[in-house]
């Protein structure tokens, strides 16, 4: 959420955000609002002090007639109060949803786009695997191995349900403790594991509701399943002021995550790719509120995801989000994407945003800087590894002409086997 004082000094700037995120939001009646909400708040406070000074001379007066005169204007007074406050309760409702749907102010250096299919290109790594056969694609490979059964997955789990078995299985199991390896004790990050299951603060705090709410689960008390530990791990010091000294902090958090994928009911039907149900390591981290410290974390935590795809020997591009492809609460984000051979292009596998203060001023986190006053800390996050979405990318790059599969140099200690041998024909 962007401070009002923010919005209303800088009304032309938000605009231009709104406009370049595709949000559609009436500044000028938030404005109206602001000016009837601050009007009223200050007949409220004027009334108030009004009732006490009245109460405070009905106690000491002695005359009869006097007090009288006065619990009658009191009575006036405490009408005009209820009156003003229950017009000012109408008032905040309004004020509050415009709030929190006003989007946060791109980056300089976001491009301006309606979609993922104008996100700029900003490198590559590895060289695209060049194969003198038609490469399969992971769907196909998982069921030529027996790593996965879509159809019980479905049966048991419904749409988009799936198993994972064998040698399927085992790659997650060494998936996850190849990035808890890397990351339990990188740069400081403090290894967390944190609730899916969680309520509506946190998300209306990290910018998912009101925006994403048709992509959450939502349970008959009206919590949320998260689709990523982002939200838990924000949610952690919701309403507390962090001492100084604490940042940066550094959660390398892990989360089974939920996702409806509304609107993605076309989109990647086969396979692991884009599924309900996965687990997924998340980076998060909370800094001093310094726009070059936070493009500072931004870079790194980039930097940590491309090396873990590097090590896997993935090739990858990193693309710099577009206008109309950043969350309300972004600054700027890059999505990293791998190469997969049966489509002939790169999907996506890492996300890394930062927010400045949007989800921290929502969640009201502070620290006291060196002079005293109070900020709301800056706040990042990045993918470390989501699965089993990047056993897609791995099956599909590593896989031979007679259908085995390499195993990631990486991977090996942890498979006990140097590949996924070609499956006896019975």
């Amino acid at each position: 959420m962007l401070d009002i004082k923010f919005i209303r000094e800088n009304k032309d700037i938000v605009a231009f955000g709104a406009k370049k995120k595709h949000v559609d939001i009436d500044l000028d009646r938030l404005v109206e609002l602001d000016d009837q909400r601050k009007a009223l708040q200050n007949t409220i406070d004027e009334k108030r002090a009004e009732q006490n000074n009245a109460s405070k001379a009905i106690v000491i007066t002695q005359n009869p007639a006097e007090k009288q005169i006065l619990i009658g204007r009191m009575s006036e007074v405490k009408e005009t109060l209820r009156l003003a406050e229950e017009q000012l309760e109408i008032i905040l409702k309004e004020w509050r949803g415009l709030m929190v749907r006003v989007p946060n102010v791109p980056d300089i250096s976001v491009p301006d786009g309606d979609s993922d299919a104008d996100n700029k290109e900003v490198r590559t790594w590895g060289a695209v695997p060049r194969f003198d056969f038609d490469p399969k694609s992971h769907s196909e490979l998982l069921l030529m191995h027996d790593m996965a059964d879509y159809e019980r997955g479905a049966k048991v789990a419904g749409f988009r349900g799936y198993f994972l078995k064998n040698d399927g299985a085992r790659l997650m199991w060494a998936l996850e403790r190849f990035v808890q390896d890397r990351f339990m004790n990188r740069d400081g990050f403090t290894p967390i594991v944190v609730p899916s299951l969680v309520r509506k603060e946190p998300f209306i705090g990290t910018g998912y509701l009101p925006q994403s709410e048709d992509d959450l689960y939502k349970t008959q008390d009206g919590d949320y399943l998260a689709g990523t530990a982002e939200v838990a791990s924000m949610g952690y010091y919701m309403d507390e002021i962090i001492d100084k000294k604490q940042l940066p902090i550094k959660f390398f958090a892990f989360s089974p995550c939920f996702r409806r994928e509304a609107g993605s009911h076309g989109k990647d039907t086969k396979g692991v790719f884009r599924i309900h149900e996965f687990v997924k390591y998340e980076q998060v981290v909370m800094c001093e509120a310094n726009h070059e410290e936070s493009v500072r974390h931004h870079e790194e935590l980039t930097k940590n995801s491309e090396e873990l795809l590097q090590e896997l020997n993935l090739p990858y591009h990193v693309v710099v989000n577009c206008g109309g492809d950043l969350g309300l609460g972004q600054v700027k984000k890059y999505d990293i994407e791998a190469w997969m051979p049966s489509e002939k292009r790169y999907r996506e596998t890492h996300s890394s945003s930062y927010f400045h203060d949007f989800q921290t001023r929502r969640l009201n986190i502070r620290y006291r800087d060196d002079d005293g006053a109070l900020k709301f800390v800056h706040s990042l996050n990045n993918t470390a590894l989501a699965m089993p979405r990047i056993i897609c990318q791995i099956v599909e790059n590593n896989q031979r002409a007679d259908g085995s599969i390499v195993i990631p140099d990486e991977l090996r200690p942890y498979m006990g086997k140097d590949a996924i041998e070609r499956p006896s024909v019975t």
